[in-house]
Protein backbone atom coordinates (compact mmCIF):
# COMPACT_ATOMS: atom_id res chain seq x y z
CA UNK A 1 0.00 0.00 0.00
CA UNK A 2 1.59 3.34 -0.93
CA UNK A 3 1.57 6.38 1.30
CA UNK A 4 -0.45 9.62 -0.09
CA UNK A 5 2.22 11.95 -0.72
CA UNK A 6 3.12 15.26 0.68
CA UNK A 7 5.12 18.27 -0.17
CA UNK A 8 5.62 21.45 1.80
CA UNK A 9 3.61 24.25 -0.19
CA UNK A 10 7.34 25.87 -0.65
CA UNK A 11 8.42 22.69 -2.49
CA UNK A 12 4.97 22.85 -4.31
CA UNK A 13 5.48 26.21 -5.63
CA UNK A 14 8.80 25.69 -7.25
CA UNK A 15 8.37 22.12 -8.57
CA UNK A 16 5.92 24.70 -10.56
CA UNK A 17 8.02 27.44 -11.07
CA UNK A 18 10.52 25.12 -12.57
CA UNK A 19 8.70 22.84 -13.77
CA UNK A 20 9.09 19.52 -12.28
CA UNK A 21 7.73 16.70 -10.66
CA UNK A 22 4.06 17.05 -9.94
CA UNK A 23 3.25 16.91 -6.39
CA UNK A 24 0.42 16.13 -4.52
CA UNK A 25 -1.62 19.11 -6.39
CA UNK A 26 -1.10 22.30 -8.06
CA UNK A 27 0.44 25.33 -6.18
CA UNK A 28 -1.37 28.11 -5.48
CA UNK A 29 0.40 31.32 -6.00
CA UNK A 30 0.54 35.21 -5.98
CA UNK A 31 2.83 37.01 -8.16
CA UNK A 32 0.94 40.21 -7.53
CA UNK A 33 -1.33 41.32 -4.72
CA UNK A 34 -4.04 39.43 -3.24
CA UNK A 35 -4.63 41.78 -0.16
CA UNK A 36 -7.96 42.78 0.04
CA UNK A 37 -10.15 45.34 1.99
CA UNK A 38 -11.30 42.03 3.63
CA UNK A 39 -8.23 40.79 4.41
CA UNK A 40 -6.71 43.88 6.05
CA UNK A 41 -9.87 43.43 8.17
CA UNK A 42 -8.41 40.07 9.60
CA UNK A 43 -5.06 40.56 9.86
CA UNK A 44 -5.27 44.20 11.55
CA UNK A 45 -2.87 45.70 9.09
CA UNK A 46 -4.62 48.40 6.90
CA UNK A 47 -3.04 50.50 4.07
CA UNK A 48 -1.09 52.88 3.67
CA UNK A 49 0.88 51.45 6.49
CA UNK A 50 1.57 47.89 4.87
CA UNK A 51 3.16 50.05 2.13
CA UNK A 52 5.84 51.93 4.54
CA UNK A 53 6.73 49.66 7.89
CA UNK A 54 8.83 46.45 6.98
CA UNK A 55 6.86 44.29 10.08
CA UNK A 56 2.83 45.63 8.89
CA UNK A 57 4.18 44.67 5.55
CA UNK A 58 5.16 41.20 6.64
CA UNK A 59 1.63 40.60 8.74
CA UNK A 60 -0.49 41.52 5.82
CA UNK A 61 1.12 39.48 3.44
CA UNK A 62 1.47 36.56 5.51
CA UNK A 63 -2.24 36.36 5.56
CA UNK A 64 -2.37 35.49 1.93
CA UNK A 65 -0.71 31.64 3.17
CA UNK A 66 -2.18 31.73 7.05
CA UNK A 67 -5.73 32.82 6.33
CA UNK A 68 -6.42 31.65 2.48
CA UNK A 69 -3.94 28.89 2.38
CA UNK A 70 -1.67 30.57 -1.22
CA UNK A 71 1.46 28.55 -0.90
CA UNK A 72 3.61 31.87 -1.36
CA UNK A 73 3.93 34.60 0.31
CA UNK A 74 4.64 38.05 -1.76
CA UNK A 75 5.00 41.47 0.76
CA UNK A 76 5.15 44.15 -2.43
CA UNK A 77 1.20 45.36 -2.57
CA UNK A 78 2.01 48.26 -5.16
CA UNK A 79 4.12 49.32 -8.14
CA UNK A 80 5.10 52.43 -6.46
CA UNK A 81 8.40 51.43 -4.57
CA UNK A 82 11.10 52.38 -7.10
CA UNK A 83 8.50 55.40 -8.36
CA UNK A 84 9.44 57.47 -4.80
CA UNK A 85 12.91 56.22 -4.41
CA UNK A 86 13.81 58.05 -8.26
CA UNK A 87 11.83 60.66 -7.51
CA UNK A 88 7.73 60.83 -7.55
CA UNK A 89 5.73 62.03 -5.42
CA UNK A 90 3.04 59.16 -4.51
CA UNK A 91 0.10 59.27 -2.49
CA UNK A 92 0.01 56.17 -0.53
CA UNK A 93 -3.50 55.68 -0.52
CA UNK A 94 -5.91 53.57 1.89
CA UNK A 95 -7.79 50.83 2.23
CA UNK A 96 -10.08 51.52 -0.70
CA UNK A 97 -7.24 52.86 -2.79
CA UNK A 98 -3.46 51.55 -4.25
CA UNK A 99 -1.05 53.88 -4.08
CA UNK A 100 -0.62 56.32 -7.59
CA UNK A 101 1.97 58.55 -8.76
CA UNK A 102 1.07 61.93 -8.66
CA UNK A 103 4.40 64.16 -10.50
CA UNK A 104 6.64 62.80 -13.40
CA UNK A 105 10.22 64.28 -12.90
CA UNK A 106 11.95 62.55 -15.70
CA UNK A 107 10.98 64.14 -18.99
CA UNK A 108 14.97 64.15 -19.67
CA UNK A 109 17.47 61.24 -20.12
CA UNK A 110 19.75 64.00 -18.38
CA UNK A 111 16.68 64.45 -15.22
CA UNK A 112 16.93 60.40 -14.36
CA UNK A 113 18.72 60.33 -11.44
CA UNK A 114 19.73 57.17 -9.87
CA UNK A 115 20.75 57.98 -5.46
CA UNK A 116 24.32 56.08 -5.16
CA UNK A 117 22.07 55.11 -1.66
CA UNK A 118 18.91 53.69 -4.07
CA UNK A 119 18.16 50.34 -1.50
CA UNK A 120 18.46 52.43 1.29
CA UNK A 121 15.58 54.58 0.10
CA UNK A 122 13.01 53.88 2.67
CA UNK A 123 10.29 52.70 -0.24
CA UNK A 124 12.92 50.04 -1.00
CA UNK A 125 14.32 49.44 2.22
CA UNK A 126 11.28 48.67 3.58
CA UNK A 127 10.52 45.90 1.22
CA UNK A 128 13.93 43.97 1.85
CA UNK A 129 13.58 44.42 5.25
CA UNK A 130 9.87 42.48 5.07
CA UNK A 131 11.43 39.62 3.16
CA UNK A 132 13.73 39.24 5.77
CA UNK A 133 11.38 39.07 8.40
CA UNK A 134 9.41 36.58 6.35
CA UNK A 135 12.76 34.64 5.78
CA UNK A 136 13.09 33.82 9.06
CA UNK A 137 9.35 33.23 9.79
CA UNK A 138 8.41 31.27 7.03
CA UNK A 139 11.29 30.25 4.87
CA UNK A 140 11.72 26.55 4.93
CA UNK A 141 8.21 25.89 4.37
CA UNK A 142 6.47 28.63 2.26
CA UNK A 143 7.89 30.07 -1.21
CA UNK A 144 8.94 33.76 -0.88
CA UNK A 145 8.01 35.99 -3.91
CA UNK A 146 9.79 39.08 -4.18
CA UNK A 147 8.86 41.82 -6.78
CA UNK A 148 10.39 44.64 -8.94
CA UNK A 149 9.33 46.84 -11.58
CA UNK A 150 11.08 46.58 -14.50
CA UNK A 151 12.30 49.78 -16.73
CA UNK A 152 9.12 50.01 -18.87
CA UNK A 153 6.92 50.35 -15.77
CA UNK A 154 9.85 53.00 -14.24
CA UNK A 155 9.65 54.70 -17.28
CA UNK A 156 6.05 54.96 -17.44
CA UNK A 157 6.02 56.58 -13.80
CA UNK A 158 8.92 58.80 -14.13
CA UNK A 159 7.85 60.40 -18.11
CA UNK A 160 4.22 59.38 -17.87
CA UNK A 161 2.40 56.45 -19.61
CA UNK A 162 1.16 58.87 -22.99
CA UNK A 163 4.95 60.77 -23.25
CA UNK A 164 6.87 57.52 -22.95
CA UNK A 165 4.52 55.67 -25.40
CA UNK A 166 4.80 58.66 -28.14
CA UNK A 167 8.30 58.38 -27.98
CA UNK A 168 8.46 54.99 -28.74
CA UNK A 169 7.11 56.59 -32.24
CA UNK A 170 8.67 60.21 -32.14
CA UNK A 171 12.09 60.11 -30.06
CA UNK A 172 13.15 55.98 -30.27
CA UNK A 173 16.73 56.87 -29.13
CA UNK A 174 15.26 58.65 -26.01
CA UNK A 175 13.35 55.21 -25.33
CA UNK A 176 16.55 53.34 -25.38
CA UNK A 177 18.14 55.48 -22.99
CA UNK A 178 15.88 55.27 -20.54
CA UNK A 179 15.20 51.30 -20.57
CA UNK A 180 19.06 51.32 -20.44
CA UNK A 181 19.84 53.40 -17.47
CA UNK A 182 16.04 52.16 -15.45
CA UNK A 183 17.48 48.90 -15.77
CA UNK A 184 20.13 49.12 -13.22
CA UNK A 185 17.89 50.23 -10.91
CA UNK A 186 15.77 46.61 -11.56
CA UNK A 187 18.94 44.58 -11.32
CA UNK A 188 19.57 45.90 -8.16
CA UNK A 189 16.09 45.68 -6.26
CA UNK A 190 15.53 42.18 -7.76
CA UNK A 191 19.34 41.04 -6.32
CA UNK A 192 19.10 43.09 -3.28
CA UNK A 193 15.49 41.00 -3.05
CA UNK A 194 17.24 37.85 -3.58
CA UNK A 195 19.79 38.17 -1.31
CA UNK A 196 16.80 39.26 1.82
CA UNK A 197 14.76 35.90 1.65
CA UNK A 198 12.98 36.21 -1.92
CA UNK A 199 12.96 32.64 -3.72
CA UNK A 200 12.34 34.37 -7.03
CA UNK A 201 11.30 37.80 -7.83
CA UNK A 202 8.65 39.14 -9.81
CA UNK A 203 9.83 41.37 -12.95
CA UNK A 204 6.59 43.46 -13.39
CA UNK A 205 6.99 45.35 -16.78
CA UNK A 206 3.76 47.09 -18.19
CA UNK A 207 4.00 46.96 -21.45
CA UNK A 208 0.28 45.70 -22.12
CA UNK A 209 -1.02 43.94 -25.16
CA UNK A 210 -3.57 46.26 -25.39
CA UNK A 211 -0.61 49.30 -25.78
CA UNK A 212 2.63 47.78 -27.18
CA UNK A 213 2.97 45.32 -30.57
CA UNK A 214 5.38 42.75 -30.43
CA UNK A 215 7.40 44.65 -32.54
CA UNK A 216 7.68 47.25 -29.98
CA UNK A 217 8.60 44.80 -27.47
CA UNK A 218 10.99 43.03 -29.85
CA UNK A 219 12.88 45.74 -30.66
CA UNK A 220 12.83 47.62 -27.09
CA UNK A 221 12.16 45.30 -24.52
CA UNK A 222 13.29 42.35 -25.58
CA UNK A 223 17.33 42.48 -25.39
CA UNK A 224 16.78 44.55 -22.06
CA UNK A 225 15.11 41.76 -20.56
CA UNK A 226 17.29 39.11 -21.81
CA UNK A 227 20.10 41.50 -20.32
CA UNK A 228 18.27 41.59 -16.67
CA UNK A 229 17.98 38.19 -16.29
CA UNK A 230 21.41 37.00 -17.20
CA UNK A 231 22.76 39.77 -14.89
CA UNK A 232 20.05 38.61 -11.48
CA UNK A 233 21.39 35.45 -12.08
CA UNK A 234 17.95 33.58 -9.92
CA UNK A 235 14.73 32.79 -10.81
CA UNK A 236 12.55 35.27 -12.41
CA UNK A 237 8.88 35.61 -13.09
CA UNK A 238 7.34 38.40 -16.00
CA UNK A 239 4.30 40.11 -14.97
CA UNK A 240 2.94 41.76 -18.40
CA UNK A 241 -0.54 42.62 -18.51
CA UNK A 242 -3.08 42.53 -21.16
CA UNK A 243 -3.50 39.83 -24.18
CA UNK A 244 -0.24 38.51 -25.35
CA UNK A 245 -1.13 35.64 -27.15
CA UNK A 246 1.12 36.86 -29.86
CA UNK A 247 3.65 37.70 -28.02
CA UNK A 248 4.34 34.09 -25.79
CA UNK A 249 7.60 33.13 -27.75
CA UNK A 250 9.52 36.92 -27.30
CA UNK A 251 8.76 35.60 -23.84
CA UNK A 252 10.63 32.31 -23.47
CA UNK A 253 13.53 33.92 -26.22
CA UNK A 254 13.55 36.59 -23.03
CA UNK A 255 14.93 33.86 -21.18
CA UNK A 256 12.23 33.64 -18.10
CA UNK A 257 11.74 30.87 -15.99
CA UNK A 258 7.72 31.68 -15.46
CA UNK A 259 4.87 34.41 -17.11
CA UNK A 260 2.06 35.55 -15.20
CA UNK A 261 -0.86 35.80 -17.79
CA UNK A 262 -3.96 37.26 -17.85
CA UNK A 263 -7.50 35.05 -18.00
CA UNK A 264 -7.61 37.39 -22.09
CA UNK A 265 -4.98 34.48 -22.85
CA UNK A 266 -6.34 30.92 -23.59
CA UNK A 267 -4.85 28.89 -20.97
CA UNK A 268 -4.76 25.76 -23.52
CA UNK A 269 -3.03 28.39 -26.28
CA UNK A 270 -0.34 29.45 -23.86
CA UNK A 271 0.27 26.07 -22.91
CA UNK A 272 0.88 24.62 -26.43
CA UNK A 273 2.73 27.77 -27.66
CA UNK A 274 5.45 28.20 -24.71
CA UNK A 275 5.60 23.80 -25.20
CA UNK A 276 7.25 23.83 -21.28
CA UNK A 277 10.03 25.86 -22.22
CA UNK A 278 8.90 28.30 -19.63
CA UNK A 279 6.30 27.92 -16.69
CA UNK A 280 2.73 29.30 -16.59
CA UNK A 281 1.49 30.72 -14.17
CA UNK A 282 -2.34 32.09 -13.60
CA UNK A 283 -4.44 33.23 -15.14
CA UNK A 284 -8.14 33.60 -13.04
CA UNK A 285 -9.77 36.76 -14.60
CA UNK A 286 -9.98 39.46 -11.87
CA UNK A 287 -13.12 41.38 -13.84
CA UNK A 288 -15.44 38.63 -14.35
CA UNK A 289 -14.40 35.87 -11.37
CA UNK A 290 -12.65 36.91 -8.85
CA UNK A 291 -14.61 40.54 -7.65
CA UNK A 292 -17.58 40.42 -9.96
CA UNK A 293 -17.87 36.63 -9.84
CA UNK A 294 -19.37 33.45 -7.57
CA UNK A 295 -17.02 31.14 -5.90
CA UNK A 296 -18.24 28.68 -8.10
CA UNK A 297 -16.86 31.03 -11.61
CA UNK A 298 -13.95 30.87 -9.39
CA UNK A 299 -13.58 27.24 -9.04
CA UNK A 300 -14.40 26.50 -12.57
CA UNK A 301 -11.84 29.16 -14.09
CA UNK A 302 -9.21 27.21 -11.75
CA UNK A 303 -10.03 23.74 -13.15
CA UNK A 304 -10.02 25.17 -16.52
CA UNK A 305 -6.35 26.12 -16.15
CA UNK A 306 -5.63 22.98 -14.06
CA UNK A 307 -6.56 21.02 -16.93
CA UNK A 308 -5.12 23.49 -19.85
CA UNK A 309 -1.59 22.31 -18.23
CA UNK A 310 -0.79 25.74 -16.11
CA UNK A 311 1.68 24.87 -14.06
CA UNK A 312 0.46 27.44 -11.06
CA UNK A 313 -2.49 28.80 -9.84
CA UNK A 314 -2.61 32.50 -9.73
CA UNK A 315 -5.25 35.71 -9.65
CA UNK A 316 -4.42 37.09 -13.18
CA UNK A 317 -2.97 40.06 -11.92
CA UNK A 318 -3.10 42.62 -8.06
CA UNK A 319 -6.94 41.79 -7.24
CA UNK A 320 -9.25 44.67 -6.50
CA UNK A 321 -9.69 45.66 -2.72
CA UNK A 322 -13.39 45.02 -2.76
CA UNK A 323 -12.65 41.17 -3.46
CA UNK A 324 -14.04 38.75 -1.45
CA UNK A 325 -12.03 36.43 0.47
CA UNK A 326 -14.29 33.65 -0.26
CA UNK A 327 -13.74 34.14 -3.89
CA UNK A 328 -9.90 33.59 -3.69
CA UNK A 329 -10.57 30.58 -0.89
CA UNK A 330 -12.20 28.72 -4.13
CA UNK A 331 -8.86 28.98 -5.97
CA UNK A 332 -7.12 27.03 -3.66
CA UNK A 333 -10.05 24.74 -3.34
CA UNK A 334 -10.12 23.88 -6.95
CA UNK A 335 -6.27 23.39 -6.48
CA UNK A 336 -6.93 20.84 -3.48
CA UNK A 337 -9.22 18.36 -5.84
CA UNK A 338 -5.83 17.52 -7.59
CA UNK A 339 -5.17 17.48 -11.34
Amino acid sequence: MTQEKKTTPKRRFLSGLFGGRKGDRISVANPTSIVSVELMEKVGVYFPEAHLHPEQMATLAAGGYELLGFDTIMPEFSVQQEAEALGCVVDWGNPTMMPDAKTHPAQNVDDLQIPQNLLEKPSMKVILEALEILRKRYGDHVGIIGKVMGPWTISYHLAGVQNFLIWTLTDPKKVHQFLDRLKEVTIAFAKAQLQAGADVVVIADHATGDLVSPKTYQDYLLPVHQEINERIGGPTILHLCGNCSDRLRLFVEAGFDAYHFEWQVDSRKAVEVVNHEMSLIGNIGNKNALFGGTPEEVYRQARYSIEAGVDILAPECAVPLQTPISNLKAIVEAAREGY
